[in-house]
Order: C-alpha cells, then sequence, then structure tokens
C-alpha cells in the first residue's frame, strides 16, 4: 500500500481512483466494511482504492477538550489500513483552515481534481465540509454534478451499530474481549520498553514497561492475558498488568507485561529495554487490588500467570 503523508505527496498521475474517508480510528468492522467495499469497487472498475484519513482527530483541533483517546496510534492505523487490501492512504494535515473548506471545496479540490475519482464510497452518515454541513444526499449531488458514482455502505451492528465511541466504551471497562468483537482483532498498545522501579525482577516477576507516551488506549485498571511482540516479530506470552500498583502505593498508571516463561536472564536476545514492541490484551483476569505483605502479592502473581498460561494455551516450560 502507497502511504501518501499530505497532499503534496499524492502522484500528480494517479487515476483514476475509488476513496473513502473516514478518522477510521480503531479501523473496526464498521469500518472495514465500507473499506472492503471501496476495494471491491475499485478492482471492478481497474482502479486505485484510497482511504482519505487525518491527523490529528478532528476533535483535537475543534474541542480538544473534549476529544476522545485514540484507539490506536497512526502507525497502528496505517497498518491495519494496508492490511485490507487499498492500493493507497491518504493521510492529511487536519487544520482549522482545512476545515473552513465549504463541502463542495473539498469535493471538488480533493476527491475530483487531486484523485480523480471514478466513485466514493462513505457510510450513509458521512458528514464533510465546513461545520460538516455535508451529507450523504449532498455527496450524491457532488457525484451527478463532478461525474462520479456514490455508493453507500449500510451500518453495520445486530443491536448497536459498531463505533469507535464503543469500543473506547469497552476498553474504559476493562472489557477487552468485547472490543476484539468490535475491532475484529485484539486491542493493542505500541510503545518503548522503559525502566521501572524492578518491583517485579525482585519479586521473581520481572516486566517489560511501557513508555508513558505509548499509543493505543490504556484500557482499565487490571490483570490481562496476552501478548507482547518484538521488534522481531516473535509473540512471548504475557499477564499484563494496567494500574498504579496500589501495592506500593503508586500514583501514575503504568502497563507493565510479564514474559511467561520466559529465556534465562543471560538471553541477549531477549533484552527489550529499548525496544519498540505491541502489547495485545485477549482476556481480562482480575481487577488491580492492593494485597497485605508481598506474600499474598507473590501468590496471586504466580496465579495470575498460571491463569494467564491457560487462556493463551500455553504449554509449561
Amino acid at each position: 500500500m502507497h502511504y501518501w503523508k499530505g497532499l503534496d505527496a499524492v502522484p500528480t498521475d494517479v487515476a483514476p481512483t475509488v476513496v473513502t474517508i473516514g478518522n477510521f480510528d480503531g479501523v473496526h468492522l464498521g469500518h472495514c466494511e465500507v473499506l472492503d467495499a471501496a476495494v471491491t469497487q475499485a478492482k471492478a472498475r481497474s482502479a486505485q482504492s484510497v482511504a482519505i484519513t487525518f491527523d490529528p482527530h478532528p476533535a483535537l483541533v475543534h474541542r480538544p477538550e473534549a476529544a476522545p483517546q485514540l484507539i490506536m496510534g497512526i502507525a497502528d492505523r496505517i497498518d491495519t489500513l494496508a492490511s485490507v487490501g487499498l492500493d493507497a492512504t491518504l493521510m492529511i494535515h487536519y487544520t482549522l483552515e482545512f476545515a473552513d473548506q465549504s463541502a463542495e471545496d473539498f469535493v471538488r479540490s480533493l476527491i475530483v481534481e487531486k484523485l480523480h475519482a471514478v466513485a466514493v464510497v462513505v457510510g450513509h452518515d458521512v458528514r464533510f465540509g465546513r461545520n460538516n454541513s455535508g451529507d450523504f444526499s449532498y455527496m450524491q449531488e457532488l457525484g451527478k454534478k463532478y461525474n462520479f458514482d456514490v455508493i453507500g455502505v449500510q451500518d453495520v451492528g445486530d443491536k448497536r451499530r459498531l463505533s469507535s465511541t464503543w469500543v473506547r466504551e469497552e476498553l474504559a471497562a476493562g472489557n477487552v474481549e468485547a472490543a476484539a468483537q468490535i475491532l475484529g482483532r485484539p486491542h493493542r498498545m505500541r510503545g518503548e520498553v522503559v525502566h521501572g522501579h524492578a518491583r517485579g525482577r525482585e519479586l521473581g516477576f520481572p516486566t517489560a514497561n511501557l513508555d508513558p507516551e505509548a499509543t493505543g488506549i490504556i484500557p482499565a485498571d487490571g490483570v490481562y492475558a496476552g501478548w507482547v511482540i518484538d521488534e522481531a516479530e516473535v509473540r512471548w506470552p504475557a499477564a499484563i498488568s494496567v494500574g498504579s500498583n496500589p501495592t506500593f502505593d503508586g500514583v501514575s498508571r503504568v502497563v507493565e507485561a510479564h514474559v511467561i516463561d520466559r529465556p534465562d536472564e543471560g538471553v541477549e536476545d531477549f533484552d527489550l529495554y529499548g525496544q519498540q514492541i505491541v502489547v495485545e490484551f485477549i482476556s481480562h483476569l482480575r481487577p488491580m487490588v492492593a494485597y497485605r505483605g508481598i506474600e499474598a502479592l507473590i501468590e496471586q502473581m504466580t496465579q495470575d500467570v498460571d491463569q494467564a498460561r491457560a487462556v493463551l494455551a500455553v504449554e509449561p516450560r
């Protein structure tokens, strides 16, 4: 997949295209329905499928005090968009000046003149242009005016429409399994492994601590079964702790993953410090609680590892 960072990166000879538009935070199954339709339409028309997305999230520009947490970082968004089979993603730097375009100017300058679209694939709730004045009906009008087809995709979901908001709600409650059902894959965070207080190592459970600047929503405090994926794409089973270490009167929330049955300390290849890793959350095991004494904590951590191993179907070494 081609990644065009900004309008200037779009080749001058790109044509024809089938375009879809969205923030695509999380790239959940509802998004994938629209994206799959764009890919299918492009193949049928011998065109390139292009997703237009934005950074930063428009809400961060218009109302930063109420902007949602992003489900995933840009790197994961781009990787996931590539996985659905798109030919290209255009990442537009979102500014107040860009947002001030009329709905028609947005379509004419970007979709028609820049991308030479023969079709636009969107959900029926699409909004675009200044003050979100453009909607699906207006996109159809512009399609007739500028000679491109408009294909609408129905919402996905039985009792509730699949949405990024729903994913955020489930993660805030620690329901990583439910979030995965909406996303179509496990929720993940990505960041550098940094040094912590080394308490886990002292207790016999060394952990890889994610940098506080790691991307992806931090789920609710608790202990989870999941996976650590290192820079070599090796997947390690893990028991993941999210919280402020209440047993030690911690304050700041941290994400730390204990790799189950990790190699011996002397194995150089297993040094995760400084690596950019991915942490995948598979199942919520228990809430975060404070324990009276180190022995009780060690006993609980041993049970956590055993439960995580069972959830992940990992045989003891």
